[in-house]
């Protein structure tokens, strides 16, 4: 069995925008938390896979932080079964080493630690990073699509 589209798009929401999702449980549904917070990209090497974390193949560039967004329609735009960034997410200009990065995710907690990841896939293109790149992420560019 799959999930309804309706269903995908709350799940997204609640996720995402810290919205309830209604008339699951009491009348009251699946609450928001109490103070939304954000959500983190993650830039990696190699595919952290299922059974990973955060942590798992992170880029180590000089200088490299994951970025916060938060989670609200300031930081996520959720429409269609689809969240996309709304502005753009900029991680820190690489200071020195250099890295190929060729995954992203997205997860609960700030670096260095090993937070859960929510989604994470391959990029387009990989991207290659050394002193003075700063990679980056459109507003909208980073998608996230609930199948």
């Amino acid at each position: 069995m799959g999930k309804s589209n309706s269903f995908k798009n709350s799940l997204l929401q609640l996720l995402f925008n810290n919205v309830d999702i209604a008339d699951i449980g009491d009348a009251a549904g699946i609450q928001n938390s109490a103070t939304a917070g954000s959500l983190y990209v993650a830039l990696h090497t190699a595919d952290p896979g299922a059974a990973g974390n955060q942590t798992t193949s992170e880029c180590a560039y000089g200088s490299y932080d994951r970025v916060a967004i938060a989670r609200s329609a300031g930081g996520w735009t959720v429409a269609t079964n689809t969240a996309v960034n709304t502005a753009l997410a900029q991680f820190p200009e690489c200071s020195s080493g250099s890295e190929t990065i060729t995954y992203v995710s997205i997860g609960t907690s700030a670096y260095p630690t090993a937070g859960v990841i929510l989604y994470s896939g391959a990029l387009t293109a990989s991207r290659s990073v050394s002193t003075g790149i700063q990679p980056q992420f459109a507003a909208t560019a980073a998608t996230v699509t609930e199948n």
